[in-house]
């Protein structure tokens, strides 16, 4: 295996790895040159949408299959394997006609600095391919426009999950304050049953995302409140924010509205020992009997929203969105210092 993974192509324990690429010299592909001849292989393939975008196909054995826009690292598409049949694959990202949602990488600056620039994501290549036969297929992207921070992302798709992981090093002379997230937004068939496994006895409170061009709901639309409606039993309306609470539920319903995130109050990380977020958790599609892993590496906070009837104007089917988040808090990255964190789906359903 080649020493460029940023996770190592073996499931369902992932390592995070130095990429080998973020210290080397290599020189990305350009425009002019055919990514297809160049990184291309089998179950990697590489076109051009309708749109001018470039975008790689990951196809493993057994059919499981994502799509990346490579320009900005989005991850439109993730068709599993989750049904025995032949034709047994279901789409489980969320994504608008105009590119909204799916699985987005954020990196904001958190600096006080009044002249501190925002992090630049706006242009990626490609700068390497990996794989294990076909069984584990890996694509990995560097950022063109981040100025002094060298920001490696790595999308890997196997039989039963895929990966993003991320690796930010800073080779600037000051420190740098970022506030980051993988935020997936996640479709569901039904909004009743909809639904979240893993997360009791954990601390939570309302509170917006980080801002993404990926964004289905701005930040703002995300904290306004909404009427349940009738025969809502059982519904409490949202905290305000920076009130705690605690799960004390084994399952959290998604049907209505809300917008928190899950993790140990700021004044409690003061403390030698306090609770953190559950490293992995589970969504719920009652609707199409789909159950997946969510798995946090490296982020402290777990985000997690559900849109209640604003879903409606964006199509018959439902979303949530959640990743793992570093929000409360900004991670700060000396010079020549580096930052690594990941995020796994994966699922049991066949």
């Amino acid at each position: 295996m080649a020493a460029t993974s940023l996770l190592s192509l073996s499931l369902p324990k992932p390592s995070i790895l130095i990429p080998k690429s973020a210290t080397s010299t290599t020189t990305p592909v350009t425009v002019t040159e055919t990514l297809d001849q160049k990184f291309g292989r089998k179950g990697i393939k590489f076109y051009e949408h309708d749109d001018g975008a470039q975008m790689a196909e990951l196809t493993v054995r057994n059919g499981s299959s994502l799509k990346l826009q490579l320009n900005n690292a989005h991850v439109t598409s993730y068709k599993p394997k989750v049904y025995w049949k032949e034709d047994g694959f279901e789409e489980v990202l969320y994504t608008t006609s105009s590119a909204k949602g799916g699985i987005g990488l954020v990196l904001n600056n958190a600096s006080n600095d009044k002249n501190a620039k925002d992090v630049d994501l706006s242009d990626w290549v490609v700068k390497d391919v990996d794989s294990d036969s076909i069984d584990a297929l890996q694509v990995e992207l560097s950022c063109t426009t981040s100025g002094p921070l060298d920001i490696t992302y790595v999308i890997t798709l196997y039989a039963l999950s895929m990966a993003t992981a991320v690796l930010v090093k800073n080779n600037g002379r000051k420190p740098i304050d970022l506030k980051t997230a993988i935020l997936t937004h996640f479709k569901s068939k039904k909004r009743d049953g909809t639904a979240v496994d893993g997360l009791k006895g954990c601390s939570y409170c309302s509170h917006p995302p980080l801002s993404s061009k990926f964004e289905i709901l701005s930040p703002s639309e995300t904290m306004k409140t909404e009427d349940p409606g009738l025969f809502s039993f059982g519904w409490e309306p949202e905290k305000k924010v920076g009130v705690w609470s605690v799960q004390d539920v084994p399952i959290t319903i998604l049907k209505h509205k809300l917008s928190r995130v899950y993790s140990a109050p700021l004044e409690e990380r003061a403390k030698e020992f306090y609770n953190t977020p559950p490293s992995k958790y589970e969504t719920i599609d009652q609707g199409r009997e789909l159950f997946f892993r969510f798995v946090r590496m490296g982020f402290e906070d777990i985000y997690l929203s559900s849109p209640g009837s604003l879903s409606e104007k964006y199509g018959k089917d439902y979303f949530i969105c959640t990743g793992p988040a570093s929000m409360l808090a900004p991670i700060t990255i000396e010079p020549g210092e580096e930052w690594r964190g990941a995020q796994v789906i994966e699922h049991d359903n066949l």
